[in-house]
């Protein structure tokens, strides 16, 4: 704290304690930032200057005041407009003090233009809501069922977003019923259409899993996605959701709260279709084995019947006996051909469905529930830690008073001193007549000796 100089007697003037203007200014800007938080400052830009150096420097003002401002390099790379005079804009500042011409200023840490500023600054109250209320906890998420047979989607009816999911389900996943949900995706009355569609459709009992979704646009297009009521329709629907909204780059709060989030509407379809890809992939697979397989026995079995042939030329009876033994043969092959491929797909049934049970995703839930357990005990030690440490300061701070010469000022004691600064401590030292300069507790006096008592 910066104190005046006291007032002392004449004659008696002790050093001064004086600030030069660096340390002024110093001083003066600790206490600006000290004191004063992050805030939020909204107005227009004027004088605007960027030197090579890439820093910012403008004047913000309004029709009654201006400020000076700078936003440094390493912030003003974020920003995704360039700033020129004129335009509204709003801040979040640090109040701070130009040290070289002694000048008030505000240091910018984040600009966005001031109509869209509000509105992202509330997406960002509602995430942080949202995310305080375990919405977007990965702990909560579902996973998607493995073969689905009926997939519901809530989307555009005329948009391009809803012809390309229909079509991919189509190509991958043949076997799928599809359900679709009409809704607005953009304007004042879709949010509302979004959320009961939604709620309609996870209570139908129709559904095994629900893609919510729209095509690319601009942020206003994709902002009923980001309504308060369509998130929490998702996070109330009974079966699991992916949210397909706009493109890669675009991520909504629908995408947050739903069970999967994917990059594009035909994404989200072909999420919803890999496991059925892959089985008749897989059963494609064991068909043409089985076929070569048969082939080649068939084959041989012909060969042979071509050398009994040629060995047993008469009598025909005989001849006709053996043919239609090859051809029992031949139909219980067939048939046990047939019961081979029947026994196949039945062991990738039980493949497929002990996949889905030892899914990585659950070795992986495992293993964040004992991250967070782990974090949990360490932020408990270093609390513990803290509080010791604390205690120790204020024991240590309460023997440091106990022990300063201030301290034995203030019960009452006095400490004396000659001219040439020499601590008095006994009588008979001193002579009458002699000037001395006793310290109390408060300040100092000087006075003169009249008689020396033993």
């Amino acid at each position: 704290m910066l104190t005046g100089n006291q007032s002392h007697p004449p004659g008696n003037r002790p050093n001064r304690s004086v600030l030069t203007v660096s340390d002024l200014n110093r001083e003066v800007k600790h206490l600006l930032e000290s004191s004063i938080p992050l805030l939020w400052v909204s107005g227009e830009i004027s004088n605007f200057a960027a030197p090579s150096s890439g820093h910012w420097y403008f004047t913000l003002k309004d029709a009654r005041a201006q400020v000076r401002c700078a936003m440094f390099r390493g912030r003003n790379r974020a920003v995704r407009f360039r700033p020129d005079n004129g335009r509204e804009v709003l801040l979040r500042v640090r109040v701070g003090l130009y040290e070289g011409r002694g000048e008030y200023q505000l240091v910018v840490e984040h600009m966005e233009e001031a109509g869209l500023g509000a509105l992202m600054r509330q997406l960002e109250e509602l995430k942080a809501r949202l995310q305080a209320e375990g919405l977007f906890d990965p702990a909560r998420k579902r996973p998607l069922p493995f073969l689905p047979g009926n997939i519901g989607i809530v989307t555009s009816p005329t948009g391009a977003a809803v012809r390309d999911m229909i079509h991919v389900l189509g190509r991958r996943h043949p076997a799928a019923e599809i359900g679709l949900w009409p809704v607005q995706v953009q304007g004042r009355e879709a949010a509302g259409q979004i959320a009961a569609a939604i709620a309609r459709a996870g209570n139908s009992g129709r559904h095994d899993l629900l893609i919510v979704g729209r095509g690319g646009g601009s942020i206003e297009d994709l902002w009923p996605f980001n309504e308060e009521i369509v998130a929490r329709a998702i996070a109330a629907c009974p079966i699991p959701v992916i949210s397909a909204v706009g493109h890669e780059t675009d991520t909504t709060v629908s995408d947050l709260v739903a069970d999967l989030r994917a990059p594009t509407p035909s994404a989200a379809a072909e999420i919803a279709s890999a496991n059925a890809v892959e089985l008749w992939q897989g059963v494609e697979a064991l068909r043409q084995r089985l076929l070569r397989a048969t082939q080649i026995q068939l084959r041989h079995l012909r060969q042979r019947l071509e050398a009994t042939r040629n060995r047993i030329r008469h009598p025909r009876e005989q001849l006709q006996n053996r043919a239609q033994r090859l051809d029992h043969l031949e139909l219980r092959l067939q048939g046990a051909v047939q019961q081979h491929l029947h026994n196949r797909q039945r062991e990738l049934q039980l493949v497929s469905r002990a996949f889905a049970h030892y899914h990585p995703e659950r070795e992986l839930e495992r293993r964040r529930q004992l991250a967070g357990s782990a974090a949990a005990q360490l932020q408990r030690a270093m609390e513990t830690f803290l509080q010791k440490r604390r205690e120790q300061l204020g024991h240590s701070s309460q023997l440091l008073h106990n022990v300063s010469p201030l301290a034995v000022l203030q019960r009452g004691y006095a400490i004396v001193r000659n001219e040439q600064g020499e601590v008095q401590k006994q009588a008979r030292s001193l002579t009458a007549g002699q000037r001395l300069h006793t310290r109390l507790a408060d300040g100092e006096f000087t006075a003169v000796v009249e008689q020396v008592s033993e």
